[in-house]
This record gives structure tokens, sequence and C-alpha cells, in this order.
């Protein structure tokens, strides 16, 4: 009869774990910005050094963070420095100090820029143009966009070429066509000669997008719409348009920013004052000898509202919107 024998077993002693690869980089990125403080301290309070040793302390802890923090500095910055010119006196236009808020700011540059120049006729001008273009555009687009994606018809794969290659041209090649149309019309130094020329140039773009979007809502809602007494018109403005709105939204963005700071083309079709937008006034305010960088830089900071505002109402949109149509159902 065998007997079994049992080995005792051992407790084996572990070695206390040390520390990772983490916590090292978390120590390595509380020195630098100790190091920072204490340079900042012993060059005059010079917190320059701390934003410094924050941001190597960032870029050892967090790499990718601090990518993206280094990049929205970079972006970020030319914009503040342009409030910070617009907030300079006089005196210190030219200077090359890199303060945001500079000593004395004012904003008598803006109280000049209302007195001395018709700016909110500029304004004026670009709103009507560019409100009129977006929502116009739209409206063709979306005609235009959902024949496309729901028949077939003789011509409809060339013509669809056709809107997309529209696109590869680059605008300074067509400032002359466009001026000769214009011209002929006589529509020269009017708004609405402009509004004709950016639609012109905006729809293909907006047709190919929508296009898209369509062709991923199933013709099966619109069948069943009409099957419950709809027509086709019915049907495309109560089913469709509203499933469409995100991509709706996306084109109205678009057409609105190419037309809000566009200058080429106004250049050549308005040369009146009194129908200036703000991209032509502002280019006055550029001379040979002498340019009011303050009322310019003024200028530039206020013509950027109504975007901010218009990417604030349309922030539920812009993510969703600019993937929608890229993956067929």
């Amino acid at each position: 009869m065998s007997t079994l024998t049992q080995t005792p077993t051992t407790a084996v002693s572990r070695p206390p774990a040390g520390l990772n690869w983490t916590q090292i980089r978390q120590i390595i990125a509380i020195g630098l910005v100790v190091l920072g403080l204490i340079l900042a301290l012993l060059n005059g309070m010079n917190w320059s050094y701390l934003a410094l040793g924050a941001l190597a302390g960032l870029f050892v802890w967090k790499p990718f963070h601090g990518i993206l923090l280094s990049y929205s500095v970079i972006s970020v910055y030319p914009v503040l420095r342009i409030i910070s010119i617009s907030l300079r006196p006089s005196t210190g236009l030219l200077s090359r100090s890199l303060e945001i808020i500079p000593p004395g700011a004012t904003f008598q540059s803006y109280v000049n820029l209302f007195n001395e120049e018709p700016f909110l006729q500029w304004i004026w001008n670009s709103l009507s143009i560019t409100v009129t273009v977006s929502v116009i555009g739209v409206a063709v687009a979306a005609t235009g966009a959902y024949a496309f994606s729901r028949w077939r018809f003789l011509g409809r794969r060339p013509a669809l070429i056709f809107l997309l290659t529209t696109q590869m041209i680059p605008a300074g090649m067509l400032v002359i066509p466009i001026f000769v149309i214009v011209a002929q019309l006589g529509l020269t130094n009017q708004v609405i000669g402009l509004i004709l020329a950016y639609i012109s140039t905006a729809v293909p773009f907006s047709i190919w997008i929508l296009k898209g979007y369509y062709d991923t809502i199933p013709p099966d809602l619109e069948e069943a719409a009409m099957v419950d007494g709809c027509n086709r018109m019915e049907a495309f403005w109560r089913i469709i348009l509203p499933l469409s709105t995100p991509a709706l939204s996306i084109v109205f963005l678009f057409n609105f920013l190419a037309s809000w700071s566009e200058f080429i083309v106004a250049k050549v079709i308005l040369q009146a004052q009194t129908v200036s937008t703000w991209p032509l006034g502002l280019n006055e305010l550029i001379g040979t000898f002498q340019t009011d960088w303050g009322k310019y830089a003024a200028g530039s900071v206020l013509v950027t509202v109504p975007v901010l505002l218009l990417f604030m109402w349309q922030s539920k949109y812009l993510i969703s919107g600019l993937t929608l149509g890229s993956v067929k159902s």
C-alpha cells in the first residue's frame, strides 16, 4: 500500500512592488512644475517659466493631452493678439509687446470704427448677402440633390461628375467669366449680382453633400407616406426634410462661411462704397503709407461674432452632420 507524501507548501515571499512607469512620469511632471515655479520666483515673478514648466510636465505625464493643448494655444494665440491690438492706445499700436492685455487698454478703436467708418453698413450688406445665399443655396440644393438621389434619368451620372468638376476649378479662374455674365446682366455694383455669383458656386458642393445623405434614407419611408395619401412633394416636405435637418444645417453653415468672408469676387463685382461688404470695407483701411491697425483689428474682432453665434446655434448638428451620408445603409 503506497503512501502519498505531500510536500509542505512554503510561502513565497514577493519583493515589494516598485514604482511603475506611470508613477515615475507623474513624479517627473511634478518636478518640472516645481522647477518652473522656482525659476519664475527667481526671475522676478516671471510666470512664463511656470507655464513652460507646467506644459513640459503635461507632455511627460500625458503626451497626447500636451500635444492637444499646444495645438490649442497655437490656434488661439493669433486671435488673442488681434484682440490685444484692438485694445491698444494709439501710441502703442506698433509695440512688439506680447502682452495679451496691453498697458492703458482702451476701447477707443471700436468707438472710432463706428464713428468714422460705415461699419454697420458693411455688416448689413454682408449679412443680407450671406443669409440670402445660404437660404437659396440650401433650397436649390435640397430639391436638386433629392432628384439625383431618387431618380435614374438620362445624363444623371455625367451631371454629378460635372458638378464635382466645378469644385476643382480655383476661384481665381472663375472671376472673369462671372464678371462678364454679371456685367451683361447689368448687375455690377448691385447686391443681387454678387448673390447670383455666390449661389452658382455654392449649389454644386451643397448638392453633393445632400445627395450622399439622401441616399442613406430608405425610400420605404416615402412610399409609406404616399400610401397614406401624401403625394411625392408632401412626402419630401414632411418626411425627408425633417430627417435631413443635420445635413441641411451643415450645408447652410458651409454656404454662410464661404460667402461671409469672400473677397476676390466681391472686389470685382462691387465697386461702390454703399454696397461694400465687410472684407471690402476693412481692406479700405489699409493705406499706401499708413494703416489704422487699431480700427482694422477692432473690425476683425467684431466680424467673428456672427460666425461664433452661428456655430453655437448649430453645435448640436455640427459633429453628426459632418459624418452623415458617409456610409450608405
